[in-house]
């Protein structure tokens, strides 16, 4: 009894030691993209239309509020390009975020709660570790509906999103 106590201790000693050193590598990481994902928001607040794409990697999608916005990154910088040039980007502040990683490492997906000016939104995405840098692969933006008022915003929406759904439809 007393050496399958032992064995039995030593093996979770084991696999603690493992678990945490697996926790301080993506510790490290997440640390890095947080970073990262901190100085995107700020890019955008500041209008630095170059630094903000920069963190976007050559292959990636931004998918907006509506139903609309999905763009690569060429046609989304197009059609943000005016905005930066007048300086009225958007300002967003992560107040909680959550990042995952895949098994090796390369790549991870977050999503925050954001303060921004369509007061709380959620971001979300997917980033990838290229050439030692973490580049936004996709990044989703969503407006947040309180379960109290969804049904009002059902009304006001609907008669805008009836076209739509009848044109995707007829694809």
């Amino acid at each position: 009894m007393k050496k399958t106590t032992i064995l039995f201790t030593l093996i979770l000693f084991v696999l603690s030691f493992t678990t945490v050193s697996a926790q301080a590598k993506f510790g490290k990481e997440k640390t890095e993209i947080g970073k990262m994902l901190d100085e995107f928001n700020v890019a955008a607040a500041k209008a630095d239309y170059d630094n903000y794409f920069n963190f976007y990697a050559d292959e990636s999608t931004f998918i907006g509020t509506d139903a609309t916005e999905i763009w690569d990154k060429k046609a989304f910088m197009a059609w943000a390009k005016p905005y930066f040039d007048k300086k009225k980007t958007w300002n967003f502040t992560s107040l909680k975020r959550n990042i995952y990683f895949s098994k090796d490492g390369k790549l991870a997906w977050f999503d925050e709660l954001l303060d921004t000016q369509m007061k709380i939104c959620r971001g979300s995405g997917v980033v990838e570790k290229i050439n030692g840098q973490w580049k936004v692969k996709q990044y989703v933006l969503s407006v947040t509906v309180p379960n109290e008022i969804v049904d009002k915003v059902v009304v006001e929406k609907t008669p805008i999103e009836n076209i739509l759904i009848e044109k995707l439809k007829a694809e």
